[in-house]
Parts: structure tokens; sequence; C-alpha cells
């Protein structure tokens, strides 16, 4: 096999753990009834593609190749198991586990309600919150543990132990594998919404990487809220988050130039946002403001729409924005809300302002490693003329930034703001 095509099966499959981690995952833990077995199976079945493909050729239908491949392992490991796994805790113990005629039927049949399953009995209550969220952005995005903790801004050995004690929880609590019923899964809404919104702004900035945007993980984020959104047409939060997301993503085409660089807001062509996504997400946003109070991601789209009903940059409302943030802030104490709001009142009141609202967050723990905030600093450090201390601030965010594009727009800021300068 050449260089070329040893290269095309490695695409190939770097292109399927993005795209059909999930599908192959969730249906997987349906036939073992176990985490971790199904983690191994699943994992087997990519190691396995990057052999067979370069021999057998990449198959038309990916996912179907790899959920196949990774039940027939599921299988064999249950066999060789046999008496032992039946005294085992197990995931399942509602009945809902198919028989090994199943194993290797057709992929595309019931994927929907596969993943819902795994990321409500992820979301379970016996879990608490940040291990509810952890745990499925683990599982359902294929992300590693070390990914999983920047998106929660804690090490990475903490959210393994983290992740490894929500397993073994879901294990010994013998959790059942299965979609609540109607009267059931209103109590769950909050964890799998938080679960959605991570993975959306896991996706929508990469942490690392290449790539500014994973489209796999934005797209998988807003098909997953439009699931629940059926299963929950009046839930105003469910109609908030869905908002948010398709306000959000309507921007995504012009966050960068044609060669890569990142462009900021006031740069972007608001000609060619998605207004068909604005249309719906505006109509959604006003049905989910009407509950009182207003869910956190009714605020947040609320927001959004701001900027997307805005015609240009100049005329954007900026002291709106700062209302609705002083809102949020209310409803949904956050570092990162706070640290948004700061940015706004800089929009709005003048760089100084908001440089001392930025300075004010400067001893919070929770965002000490967050780059975000010495990048901000940065900008209004640079139009108060203070240019030493903006290069100090660009530096210190590029020490805390490991997405490509991000890094060239920092590093191309420094660039700027010469020794001379300073």
């Amino acid at each position: 096999m050449t260089a070329d095509e040893t290269s095309a099966v490695a695409a190939a499959v770097a292109d399927a753990h993005r795209r059909e981690w999930a599908f192959v995952l969730a249906a997987t833990v349906r036939v073992t009834r176990d985490l971790d077995t199904a983690e191994e199976c699943v994992q087997d079945a990519f190691a396995a593609a990057l052999t067979d493909w370069r021999t057998s050729g990449i198959p038309a239908r990916p996912g179907a190749w790899l959920t196949t491949t990774a039940k027939r392992r599921a299988l064999n490991v249950l066999r060789r198991r046999g008496v032992e796994q039946r005294h085992l805790p197990l995931l399942v113990d509602d009945g809902t586990a198919p028989g090994p005629d199943e194993l290797v039927a057709d992929t595309d049949a019931g994927i929907p309600d596969d993943r819902l399953r795994l990321i409500v009995t992820c979301c379970h209550p016996a879990l608490d919150r940040s291990a509810q969220v952890a745990l499925t952005l683990r599982l359902m995005c294929g992300l590693s543990t070390a990914e999983v903790a920047r998106a929660f801004l804690v090490s990475e050995p903490t959210m393994a132990a983290r992740i490894t004690r929500a397993k073994k929880k879901i294990a010994v609590a013998r959790i059942p594998y299965r979609v609540p019923s109607a009267d059931e899964l209103p109590a769950r809404v909050d964890a799998v919404l938080a679960v959605l919104h991570l993975l959306f702004t896991t996706g929508h900035t990469a942490p690392a990487g290449e790539e500014l945007v994973r489209r796999d993980l934005v797209e998988r984020s807003v098909e997953l809220c439009r699931m629940l959104r059926g299963l929950l047409p009046r839930e105003p939060a469910v109609a908030g988050l869905l908002a948010l997301l398709l306000l959000t993503d309507a921007r995504r085409e012009t966050r960068t130039a044609p060669d890569g660089r990142l462009l900021r807001l006031e740069e972007q062509d608001r000609s060619r946002w998605d207004r068909r996504a604005i249309t719906e997400g505006v109509a959604l946003v006003r049905e989910a403001l009407r509950a009182r109070p207003p869910s956190r991601y009714a605020l947040q789209a609320a927001i959004a729409a701001v900027h997307a009903e805005s015609p240009s940059w100049r005329d954007t409302d900026w002291h709106e924005i700062v209302a609705l943030y002083g809102v949020l802030t209310q409803v949904w104490p956050s570092p990162v809300v706070a640290l948004n709001r700061a940015v706004a009142v800089g929009f709005a009141c003048g760089p100084a302002t908001g440089l001392a609202a930025l300075d004010a967050l400067a001893t919070e723990p929770q965002l000490a490693g967050y780059g975000y905030l010495p990048a901000a600093r940065a900008d209004f450090l640079r139009q108060l003329g203070r240019l030493r201390e903006a290069r100090e601030a660009y530096a210190e965010a590029l020490l805390l930034t490991e997405n490509t594009v991000e890094r060239d727009f920092l590093a191309g800021r420094l660039r700027e703001l010469t020794p001379e300068q300073g």
C-alpha cells in the first residue's frame, strides 16, 4: 500500500472517530451493558479499521462497519466472560439489551434513541452535575480526558478521577440504560441541557487543534437538542438552548477568513450569516423568555439575538447586552459570565471601564488558566495605549491557548506591538 493510501485510511479513521464515535459507542453499550467494556470494544473497532481498511478499502458506510465490528467484539467478550459476567453489576436491568441476533443489525436502526439513551443514562440523578456533564462529553464525543478537563477548567488528574467515579457509580447503582418515561424525563432536563451546551461550546471553539470549529460536535449538539425539543416541546429551557445554538452557529462561516485567519465579530460579513437559523432562533428566544424566571439559556440566546439582529457592529446595542448579562449573572452566577459582562461593559462604556471590570476578576480561581481573560485585558490595554502591559497580556494569553487559529491571532496582535512601540 502506498504512503498516500495509508494516509487516506488514517484520515478516514480520524474522520469516522469525529463523526461516528457516539453512534458506535451508544449501540455497543446497549450490548455490553458496561461502559468500560463498550469503550474497549469500540476502541478495538477503530484500531481494526486502521489495518483492515488498508487491504479491503474504506467502506461506503464507515459507521456501519465500525458498529458491526464493535458489536461482534462485544459478543466475543461476553461469551468469554460467561458466568462471571452474570454476577457483575451491569448497566441495564430493564430488559432492553438486545440478543445476539441483533448484534450485527443495521447501524441506522434506532441511532437517535441509542444516543439519547446514552445521554440520559449519564445524566442520571444519582450522579452529581459535574460528573454527568463530564462523563457524557467523554462518552458521546470521544473527547480525551485532557480535552474534557480543559472544558471544565480543571486539571487532567481531577477529571480522570471524576469520570472513573461516575462510571463506577453507574455500574454499582445498576442504572438502567433507557430513555426515561415522559414523566421522568423533565427531572433530567437541566443536566442534559448542560451536556448539550458544553458539547456545543467545545465544538464552537475547539480547545486545541488546527481548526477553530469542530463541525461534528456543533452539528451533533444541534441535532440532539432538536431531538430533545421534539420530546419536550413545551419546555422553555429546551427552546432557549436550541435558540442559543442556532443563533451562535449562524455566524460559523464568517468566523475565519479564506486563509484561515480568525475574524473578530466586527470584521465579519453579516450578509453571510445564516438568516434562516437566525429567524428560527429569534422565534425560539421569544418563546423561551415567556417563562418566569427565564432560563440561563434563554438569556444567553437573547444576547446572541441582539448581535444577530444588529445590522452592523457599530449599531450593536451594548447597553442592552450589559443589562442582559446583569440578569444572567443573577440567574446563573459564573466567572465566565462575569468575564463576558466585563467585556461588554468595555464596549458600552469604554476600554478603561472594561479593564477595571476585568481586573476585578483577577483573583477568581476558575479564571486563573482561562486564556480569554488576559486576551480581553490585552485588547483594552492596547486601546488605552498601554502597550508594554498589552504585550505581557497577549503573551500570557498565548501560553494559555492551544487552538492554532486563536494562537495565530494572538501572535499577530503581539507582533503588531513591537518593542519600540512598547
